[in-house]
């Protein structure tokens, strides 16, 4: 197989515009397209590459294809537009937090065109998609990793293949299962602490040099929570489907998962309470209004 050159980049969202344009910066020929009219158009003029009005067209005669889309469904209906026009040997990079069976289904639709399908979700935020510093969770056959591998090294720095396809997708969603676990406890300890009398700040900081440090006190409380700006580029709608995807998995396994349930449960409400486009760190004004004060405030939230 031929080396990638050329690649269609379909979702240029808060981490795809960043991730497009290390892309470019990496040397690759990048067409991009989103569902947002003129946003194609303007990644282009600020950043580079060629805008395309379609899926299709922005896949034709592509070397790979990068999806990174808000769920499966989604992923699904440009699978179904795009298809026609890939080309014999291309590859399908599907980037999004997706299901690993509807993933699994559409890289059989595909084979049988000749187009591989890998999965390869990332973690770390804007801040590292913006930086290149991508962690890059990776399912699918060792060979097609090894001809995407050029591409995944110019978004991140660490490649961890997980196994076959919908691997990568499984993994993603377990790695923030874990890490909507840990902020909600950590929201927890805080309030705790504020209604004995600490300063929830300082909790952060001896937090951050004990055993109980995790990403969220070291990256989310005090920039995202404490500061109350509550806007990390992350949706509350998107962690809780991808725990939704976790307990998918562990139900597919059999596996009791009464942590997991409550913690998805947990997250749920709050998307319930604090309504539509909340980022994800919003969660804690649901725990907030539980205590009947604010963090850093003492009064009760609205």
């Amino acid at each position: 197989m031929s080396a990638i050159r050329r690649i269609g980049f379909i979702g240029i969202g808060n981490m795809g515009w960043p991730m497009a344009a290390n892309l470019l910066k990496a040397g690759f020929e990048v067409a991009v397209v989103d569902a947002r009219p003129g946003h194609a158009r303007k990644f282009a003029a600020e950043v580079g590459g060629r805008p395309a009005e379609t899926a299709a067209e922005a896949a034709r005669d592509a070397d790979a294809i990068v999806t990174i889309l808000p769920t499966s469904k989604h992923v699904a209906s440009v699978v179904e537009e795009i298809a026609p026009v890939l080309k014999k040997g291309a590859v399908l990079v599907e980037m999004s937090s997706g299901v690993p069976g509807e993933t699994r289904r559409i890289a059989g639709q595909l084979a049988a065109q000749g187009v591989d399908v890998v999965d390869c979700p990332v973690s770390g935020g804007v801040p590292r998609a913006k930086s290149g510093e991508l962690a890059i969770m990776a399912g699918g056959e060792e060979a097609v990793l090894d001809r995407v591998d050029p591409v995944l090294k110019a978004v991140g720095t660490t490649v961890h293949r997980c196994g076959g396809t919908g691997a990568g997708q499984a993994m993603k969603a377990l790695n923030n299962l874990v890490s909507a676990g840990g902020f909600l406890i950590g929201i927890e300890a805080l309030l705790i602490g504020q209604k004995f009398g600490l300063d929830p700040a300082l909790m952060v900081d001896v937090l951050n040099a004990s055993t109980g440090m995790n990403n969220s006190t070291q990256k989310k409380f005090k920039q995202f929570v404490l500061s109350r700006r509550f806007d990390s580029g992350f949706g509350l709608d998107l962690m809780v489907k991808d725990l939704s995807i976790a307990l998918e998995v562990g139900r597919d396994g059999a596996v009791p998962t009464p942590f997991a349930a409550l913690c998805r449960e947990l997250w749920s409400s709050a998307g319930g309470l604090l309504g539509p486009g909340q980022d994800h760190t919003a969660v804690a004004q649901l725990s907030e209004k539980l205590a009947g004060g604010a963090l850093g405030g003492g009064n009760r939230p609205d």
